[in-house]
């Protein structure tokens, strides 16, 4: 009995020392540039066939309530940050390697999702888009990072012309440098290196991979599978093969047996650019910048056959500041030290251990591009910055002065056109509302680093500095049709 017994804990204890990496899940972040939901054909959207999205949604869970941010630098550097722009700084966009002025994202000041992974153990890739660093001036800004393999499109990099492809023959950074890919196109360069980075895994050592995905952001361009669309189809083909692409890593997962213990989670940094479609029966328009819900409100699928429950649709809260402490949780990792961090883990929600999550309120804010102060440093174009918080049925919207503009209600009002600020039937709304704002800073931090060396390139405003006055609110209303001008010529 007691050689039995030992034998029993001699056992477990190998077990336990066994299973740890194993057990750890292997995370793929897959975020489409500049699209909506009304492009998603499992959230509605009509004249699109995104079936390897929606087998995902199907087979996964389907998220209605997640927040990133208006465009493309805020949502960024908040899911790497997991903070919001008022405290990480990036509430404008700026393009670093086009506009220089020393400003980057330092890993010495900022957290990175990334470092938080391998801490854990995991081996680390990115491939797609970056623009918050120069790799010119920064070569291995990646590997401080986080980052052990990396292809990036490098963003338009002012005075180098070839590096403003991202399409057809992109410019692309990777270890051996930035190179342009001849009669290449510049999503495959990066689908196929990830799919050469799962292929090379093990199933003894977890991975994380983050993909900023280049499709669908404009300009406007012919895709591999459509290489003869008219300019009035390139935008579908662009969505179409954003989805073929996402197909293609599903099912290198499934030949590589991973699949089982691998989640993949897809969304979309900000709304759509400029198109509208039809959505659940009603038009919704492009707002890429704009804080209303076809702006900031994303697509959210998170799957894995082992891990996460089928067909399920959540009504969870989350915005993207949650990315970081949800990803530390699943991969078992210790939150990074000395920075405040405002996101909330909803891993037990992807795992189907909660039906709801820790949250009560979301928020979006930023966008626009920023400007720089006298001594040249990046800051923001406002002291404080408009936003929206909203919970599952209510949204507030702020200005730039902290006052309280516009209350809507989505459940009954999903276009926001009536304003019901007013409304004493909805005073408990707007006061809970209200009570969150009054807990943010009152001036929103500008981006944290330490200058790099100027460069000839350095963009240069005629007035630099931060503009008064408030903001316009973002309107789904229909615009108003322009009297004809008699003295305009007619082309």
């Amino acid at each position: 009995m007691i050689q039995k017994a030992l034998l029993k804990i001699c056992c477990s204890l190998a077990f336990v020392g066994t299973t740890t990496a194993a057990e750890k899940p292997n995370i793929i972040f897959a975020m489409v540039d500049d699209l909506g939901k009304e492009w998603i054909k499992c959230y509605g959207a009509e004249n699109i066939a995104t079936p390897h999205i929606d087998q995902l949604g199907k087979t996964g869970m389907r998220f209605n309530h997640v927040f990133s941010m208006p465009q493309c630098t805020p949502t960024r550097a908040t899911l790497l940050t997991g903070q919001y722009p008022f405290r990480h700084g990036w509430v404008n966009h700026w393009d670093v390697p086009r506009w220089g002025r020393g400003c980057h994202f330092d890993p010495k000041k900022n957290p990175s999702i990334a470092n938080v992974m391998k801490s854990a153990g995991y081996n680390t890739c990115i491939a797609g888009k970056w623009q918050i660093n120069d790799f010119r001036i920064q070569p291995k800004i990646l590997n401080e990072l986080g980052f052990d393999e990396y292809a990036m499109w490098t963003g338009f990099e002012a005075g180098n012309k070839p590096s403003g492809k991202r399409y057809w023959d992109p410019y692309i950074y990777a270890k051996e440098g930035s190179k342009t890919h001849e009669g290449k196109f510049g999503p495959d360069v990066c689908n196929e290196f990830i799919l050469d980075f799962i292929g090379k895994q093990k199933k003894d050592t977890p991975f994380f991979v983050y993909y900023p995905m280049i499709l669908t952001h404009g300009p406007l361009t012919t895709t591999p599978h459509k290489p003869k669309a008219p300019k009035t189809d390139q935008f579908p083909a662009m969505v179409e093969y954003m989805d073929h692409l996402m197909g293609q890593l599903v099912k290198k997962l499934d030949e590589t047996g991973l699949r089982e213990n691998t989640i993949v989670i897809w969304t979309t940094d900000n709304g759509t650019g400029g198109f509208s479609n039809i959505l659940n029966g009603r038009r919704v328009h492009g707002a890429k910048g704009k804080t209303l819900e076809n702006g900031c409100c994303e697509p959210f699928i998170a799957n894995c056959p082992g891990l996460v429950p089928q067909g399920v649709t959540s009504d969870a809260l989350s915005d993207f500041t949650d990315l970081l402490p949800t990803f530390a949780e699943l991969a078992g990792a210790e939150l990074p030290e000395g920075h405040t961090l405002d996101g909330k883990s909803i891993a037990p929600v992807i795992l189907g251990k909660a039906k709801d999550g820790p949250r009560k309120w979301i928020m979006a804010m930023g966008g626009g591009p920023a400007t720089y102060d006298k001594g040249g440093r990046v800051i923001n174009i406002r002291k404080y910055r408009d936003r929206v918080i909203r919970d599952k049925r209510y949204k507030l919207y702020i200005e730039n002065d902290r006052s309280s503009v516009k209350l809507v209600d989505l459940q009954e009002d999903p276009d926001e056109l009536v304003n019901r600020l007013n409304d004493p039937k909805l005073a408990e709304a707007r006061a809970r509302l209200e009570a969150v704002e009054k807990t943010f800073p009152a001036e929103d931090a500008s981006p944290r680093y330490t200058p790099l060396a100027p460069q000839s390139w350095d963009h240069v405003q005629k007035n630099p500095g931060r503009q008064p006055g408030l903001t316009r609110l973002p309107s789904n209303a229909p615009k108003a049709k322009r009297p004809l001008n008699k003295k305009r010529r007619k082309n």
